[in-house]
């Protein structure tokens, strides 16, 4: 039976959390083992999709540390090709980052490797395959990391949701083959036709009218930005990309979430029993529900009081960002804009040579990482980035090892994020400290961007 585009957009979920105890010292690490799989990803009737997974599940395991805690995972390779975990998001070692050809070599089929850090910052953070990442993350090799707090908010359920889309033959029900398209490369990216949350379409989560929930968003699309909103709850962002807000903000109509992103909120439901609360995407022909809460019974007869803030993570100060030197990075290329010329390899090619490597963005007029760093930093200094967009598409620029804050056009110094996008036409200014030593890489997450050239890196000496 055909699946229309809408059956497709109109997925809604919402699933509750695995918990993964905190590992001892001295215990051998777990295995995280990604490996080729199945999963009833499209509606029931349908058959059941081929992925690749971590741990037989997309996403993989919900893996919960307190904060001060350690990760240790042993990454297991058990696909035909080669692989590595990025912990996105995470202040982490460098060497523990997991970017091959930069912090570490990839982990050949059958192959290993250790991944074992520290986490001093709590919040909602996630893992991803960081080898052919177009690919290997649209096949569904990604996973939610949570770092708790020592004392979390009070609250009747917390809920790790990974909002995806796929890409899917409406007749099979399977991944639609070429990740590496011409016209997914130089335009918005691999755009996919069913919309899931926890890797499935149309689950749903009971809640009581007055319950409280902890809704951890987190957009694992390798290309689509989602405008978020809620339907039936009252809630307020407590925290962006991982660190908490200083106040709370209410959520008024819709707010967005591009990939990478993440965004904890917290929610009252006002939906009537026997009612549905939802949290929505707002597409082109309408509204979607996306997380579906059925409400069964009533927790307490009044709604309760506007949340306090999350304790702040140990973030490093900046003093006087006005004072930092300013480094451009101007992003070129793509459909519309193409390239006249970059430098691909330490070669400067035109834009045809380009094209025929794939390749059709540029930073800085260089065409994937240069052999020099964007930034070559001492530890403690500042320094701010301005992303120039001079192409016809948004881009959601990702540095590794570092949170950032935006300097907004009033001069004011925005929250703390991983991810910022960049509108096209638009110049968005940030500021960072680069405390934590390493090669770090610095590039777009639509994936077919970077996999098409938007990627640099910092040197933090």
């Amino acid at each position: 039976m055909p699946m229309s585009r809408r059956r497709f957009l109109a997925g809604s979920a919402a699933t509750a959390a695995v918990a993964a105890a905190p590992l001892r010292a001295g215990q051998a690490p777990d295995l995280l083992t990604a490996a080729p799989a199945d999963q009833q990803v499209a509606p029931e009737g349908y058959a059941r999709t081929a992925v690749w997974a971590y741990d037989g599940t997309v996403p993989g395991p919900v893996l919960r540390v307190p904060q001060g805690g350690r990760v240790r995972r042993r990454l297991l390779n058990a696909l035909p090709v080669e692989t590595a975990v990025h912990w996105h998001g995470v202040r982490i070692d460098n060497a523990m980052d997991g970017v091959p050809g930069l912090t570490q070599a990839p982990v050949p089929p059958g192959g290993s490797f250790d991944y074992d850090f520290a986490v001093r910052d709590a919040g909602t953070f996630w893992y991803h395959s960081h080898q052919r990442s177009m690919e290997q993350v649209e096949r569904g090799l990604h996973g939610v990391l949570v770092v708790e707090e020592p004392e979390p908010p009070e609250l009747d359920h917390d809920l790790p949701l990974v909002i995806d889309d796929w890409r899917l033959d409406p007749e099979t029900a399977q991944l639609i083959a070429g990740f590496d398209k011409m016209h997914d490369l130089s335009h918005a990216g691999r755009l996919g036709n069913l919309i899931s949350v926890n890797g499935r379409f149309d689950p749903a989560q009971t809640v009581r009218r007055h319950d409280r929930l902890r809704l951890r968003l987190i957009n694992a699309a390798t290309a689509r930005i989602f405008p978020v909103g809620l339907d039936g709850m009252e809630g307020w962002l407590i925290a962006l990309d991982g660190m908490p807000l200083a106040q709370p903000v209410a959520v008024t109509g819709a707010f967005t979430l591009a990939p990478a992103q993440r965004a904890d909120l917290i929610v009252d439901v006002t939906a009537e029993a026997g009612g549905t609360a939802s949290l929505v995407t707002v597409e082109r022909d309408g509204a979607y529900g996306i997380a579906r809460f059925p409400v069964a019974g009533q927790a307490a007869g009044i709604r309760r009081e506007a949340p306090n803030p999350l304790p702040p993570n140990p973030l490093p100060r900046i003093a006087d960002p006005a004072a930092a030197p300013l480094h451009a990075m101007t992003m070129t290329g793509g459909a519309m804009a193409w390239l006249s010329e970059a430098r691909l390899n330490g070669e400067t090619l035109d834009g045809r040579a380009l094209a025929q490597r794939g390749k059709f963005w540029a930073l800085n007029g260089v065409a994937d990482r240069d052999t020099a760093p964007f930034i070559d930093a001492h530890p403690g200094e500042t320094h701010r980035i301005a992303f120039v967009n001079d192409t016809m598409f948004p881009h959601a620029m990702h540095l590794h090892g570092h949170h950032f804050r935006e300097i907004t056009d009033s001069g004011a110094l925005g929250p703390w994020r991983d991810t910022i996008l960049v509108e096209r036409g638009r110049t968005r200014q940030v500021v960072m400290v680069a405390d934590n030593p390493g090669d770090w890489l610095l590039h777009c997450h639509m994936l077919g961007h970077a996999r098409a050239g938007m990627a640099s890196w910092i040197r933090v000496a």
